[in-house]
C-alpha cells in the first residue's frame, strides 16, 4: 500500500482557493552603487482579482524578479477588497484619487469594452468590468494610477446600496409607471 505525503496547510489553502486573474503592471529595476559595481533589486507591482468583483494590488521587492512577482501577488491577494459594479459596467461615473494620480471612470454601453490604458485596464479586467470608459489625469506613476483606480472603483455604489443607507425604497427596474385615465365626461347634447 502506498502512502501519500501529507499535504502542508498552504498547500490545503491553495487547493480550496478559486483561480485568480493576475496581471503583472509594472516591473522597477533600482541600482544600489556599491564598492564592487551596482547591486539591483527589483519591485513587481500586481494586480489581483476573481473577474466577480472582488480585486486588490500589491508591491513586492525583493533581489530577483520571479521572488518580487510572488510578494506582490501575496500583498495583492491579502489586500482584496470587494467592489460594487451593475451587470458589466459601472453604476455611475466616479473620479478616483492617489497622491497626483486621478482616474476618471464612467459606465459604457454593452460592446464598449474597456477603453483604459495599462493599470487601469488591469484593476478593470480583474474586477470584472466589461464595459467601461476610463481617463487617466495627472501623474502617470503606475502605482499612483492603480491606487487611484482602486480608489474610485471603492466609491461605487449600487442603487439598492444607497436606499439600504438612507433607509428609503428604490423602485426596481421593472417599476413602471402606471397612467390613471379617467374617462372623459360625456356631453350630452340636446336638441
Amino acid at each position: 500500500m502506498k502512502k501519500f505525503p501529507k499535504k502542508s496547510k498552504q498547500e490545503k489553502l491553495e487547493d480550496n482557493e478559486p483561480e485568480l486573474f493576475e496581471k503583472v503592471v509594472h516591473i522597477n529595476r533600482c541600482a544600489k552603487v556599491v564598492k564592487g559595481g551596482r547591486r539591483f533589486s527589483f519591485a513587481a507591482l500586481v494586480v489581483v482579482g476573481d473577474q466577480s468583483g472582488n480585486v486588490g494590488f500589491g508591491y513586492g521587492k525583493a533581489q530577483m524578479v520571479p521572488d518580487a512577482i510572488r510578494k506582490g501577488t501575496d500583498q495583492a491577494k491579502k489586500a482584496m477588497r470587494n467592489v460594487s459594479i451593475s451587470g458589466d459596467t459601472l453604476p455611475h461615473p466616479v473620479l478616483g484619487t492617489h497622491d497626483g494620480g486621478k482616474v476618471m471612470l464612467r459606465p459604457a454601453r454593452p460592446g464598449t469594452g474597456i477603453i483604459a490604458g495599462g493599470g487601469v485596464r488591469a484593476v478593470l479586467e480583474a474586477a470584472g468590468v466589461k464595459n467601461v470608459l476610463s481617463k487617466s489625469l495627472g501623474s502617470n506613476n503606475q502605482l499612483s494610477v492603480v491606487s487611484a483606480t482602486m480608489d474610485g472603483l471603492l466609491q461605487l455604489r449600487t442603487a439598492s446600496e444607497i436606499s439600504e443607507i438612507r433607509g428609503e425604497t428604490v423602485f426596481g427596474p421593472s417599476f413602471t409607471r402606471e397612467v390613471i385615465q379617467t374617462p372623459a365626461p360625456v356631453e350630452s347634447t340636446s336638441e
